[in-house]
């Protein structure tokens, strides 16, 4: 699905572009432009901020769940990198009261009900005791929507967010109980290979997710492992997949 909705054709040959421009303004880059462009022609921010939901993510995680079933209500979910806190807000509405969520970032969130925050680096030793203390226990599901920030060199880039995905799934086995799920963004290419290999001797089933809130011309894609086979805190090593 394309996320530029550009000019359209009306009748009488006159043509109606309904496409936001934005003017390059002091101060402001060329891609910053494109960003504000992209982001006010963008339909799911429209429909973000008409549903009331902090971010266009969480159309995708809405998506992930309606075909997968990762939300239940009573879980116990980490949120990786929640800021704005649009994951934590679709999850929150999902889990109920008799769950728990806890959003983690070095930024610090607006609060939200159904949700803790804390203001917290998630590869801080401590990180993974705090957080599970604050769930009250292993966690159900590990999420994350982070990415590094872009430098615009593609090789690089992917190889940052891979980084993250890859540290992120060790935080996910610290902190998951047996049967858990993680999910979790990385970009299309060849060394997500070693991600998808050290993933599936871990969790049951391994598979690339691309929800059609993601921008079309993006290489985003996700990560979804379901079926942790290891013990809270600590990492086991299963019979091949």
């Amino acid at each position: 699905m394309s996320d530029r909705r550009g000019g359209a054709s009306s009748g009488g040959g006159v043509r109606g572009d309904l496409k936001q421009r934005v003017k390059t303004g002091r101060g402001r880059t060329l891609s910053q432009k494109r960003w504000l462009e992209r982001q006010l022609n963008d339909p799911y921010v429209a429909r973000a901020k008409r549903e009331g939901y902090r971010s266009r993510a969480a159309y995708k995680l809405i998506e992930i769940d309606e075909r997968y079933k990762l939300l239940r209500p009573g879980q116990k979910i980490v949120d990786l990198g929640a800021a704005p806190g649009g994951w934590s807000q679709v999850a929150a509405r999902v889990v109920g009261p008799s769950g728990r969520i806890v959003g983690i970032d070095l930024l610090e969130i607006e609060p939200m009900a159904g949700v803790d925050f804390i203001t917290l680096d998630f590869l801080d030793p401590e990180a993974p005791s705090k957080l599970t203390s604050m769930l009250g226990g292993p966690a159900d599901l590990v999420m994350s929507d982070m990415a590094a920030n872009a430098t615009g060199h593609k090789k690089t880039d992917h190889l940052r967010i891979i980084g993250l995905a890859e540290t992120a799934a060790e935080f996910a086995r610290e902190v998951l109980g047996p049967g858990g799920a993680y999910l979790a963004k990385v970009l299309q290419g060849g060394t997500e290979g070693a991600l998808l290999t050290d993933l599936k001797r871990d969790f049951a089933a391994v598979r690339h997710v691309k929800p059609a809130a993601s921008r079309a011309d993006s290489s985003e894609l996700y990560v979804l492992a379901t079926g942790y086979r290891g013990a809270p805190g600590a990492a086991v090593a299963a019979d091949g997949d």
